[in-house]
């Protein structure tokens, strides 16, 4: 639930070695041009017998106009960088600064283009977290909702196992706004996977049963916002039964439960979602597959499909009692997944969607 890890930074190594034209030479040149100029003119008075005043005043009016073509090309670039700062101060990212100099204002101009870069990239990352955050809290706190309504409206009775329902999507909120904490830490790359060995079967059957739960209170509420399939079957296959992993649980729920929610609503009426976990190569590994039997996803997508805000291009990609949803949920889900280090994309499929997920597993310990 991010705005995902901070991407790379942008690097621009300036002109190495001596310039062949830096400010110090430019300001060189001057002093010997200037100093050419008037030996010459002197030369030039002393065979012709002009006067000395008029060789001085076209020795200063020759040098004045070339201190003047130095000093605009020195304060020129300077105007533009000033301008572009300005506009970064205000808010605007998308403005940079010419790269044509071969001197120290050149460096200067890639020093800025830089932070911009980085600037603007920090600012995507926080509009992309204030939108995985409000993604992530809409289904807890929908079914919590819908529990509540169903209570106050005399639909269902406060019985123990309604409020354990409730019970577990407020400790799913508390879970989540924990990771907030996490979160704050993600651009410097500290954030914490809290690894454990755990039964796959037993977790990813409670997964579902919360799938189902979320589904069946969003269609008894009846609001609008995200999908309201209950037509479509869960299915979960383990093999072995008694496989095992070993990663971050709650990550790992994000993962899961963004991919069912997503193979859901691209579901056909009756459809059927399936959950395939497998044991990986490596030990504590694992390998997941979400599928499922709606129109799939066209070959040249299959590179953005885990893009934010891609809701995708096939035609009528939602069943029936979608909205479309966000385009956030499989980005999250690779954001949990590279934080594990693994691997997760779009794999082949004679039908329908599939989705495959490798978790590495046990870390490995250097000798």
């Amino acid at each position: 639930m991010s705005g995902g890890p901070a991407g790379p930074r942008v690097s621009r190594e300036p002109w190495g070695g001596v310039r062949p034209f830096s400010i110090k030479t430019k300001l060189g040149a001057l002093v010997v041009i200037s100093v050419l100029i008037t030996t010459g003119l002197m030369m030039i008075a002393m065979r012709t017998e002009t006067e000395l005043r008029f060789i001085t005043v076209f020795s200063m009016i020759a040098t004045l106009l070339i201190t003047q073509f130095v000093a605009h090309s020195l304060t020129a670039p300077l105007d533009e960088m000033n301008t572009v700062a300005r506009a970064i101060s205000h808010g605007d990212y998308t403005r940079r600064v010419s790269e044509n100099r071969r001197d120290e204002l050149g460096d200067l101009a890639q020093t800025i283009n830089v932070m911009a870069d980085e600037l603007e990239a920090q600012d995507n990352q926080r509009k992309e977290l204030v939108a995985n955050v409000s993604h992530e809290l809409r289904t807890p706190i929908a079914g919590l909702r819908a529990v509540l309504e169903n209570v106050v409206d005399g639909i269902a009775e406060a019985d123990p196992e309604t409020m354990r329902t409730a019970l577990k999507q407020t400790e799913r909120l508390g879970r989540l706004v924990e990771t907030l904490l996490d979160l704050s830490r993600l651009d410097n790359g500290v954030v914490p996977l809290r690894r454990r060995r755990f039964e796959v079967w037993p977790y990813l059957s409670g997964v579902l049963k919360e799938a189902n739960m979320v589904a069946s209170a969003r269609a008894t509420m009846g609001s609008g916002g995200s999908h309201t399939r209950t037509d479509v079957h869960l299915h979960l296959d383990v093999t072995p039964p008694e496989l095992t992993a070993h990663a971050d649980p709650e990550r790992i729920h994000q993962v899961v439960a963004n991919l069912i929610d997503n193979a859901v609503k691209h579901s056909p009426p009756h459809g059927r979602v399936t959950v395939r976990a497998r044991r990986g190569p490596l030990p504590e590994s694992l390998e997941l597959e979400v599928l499922d039997e709606g129109p799939g996803i066209p070959r040249s997508e299959w590179h953005r499909v885990f893009e934010r805000f891609n809701r995708g291009a096939v035609s009528r990609p939602h069943g029936p009692g979608s909205d479309g949803g966000t385009g956030l949920g499989l980005a999250i889900a690779r954001w949990a997944v590279d934080l594990h280090g693994g691997r997760i994309g779009v794999a082949e499929s004679e039908r329908g969607c599939r989705i495959l997920i490798t978790l590495p597993g046990e870390p490995s310990v250097p000798s």
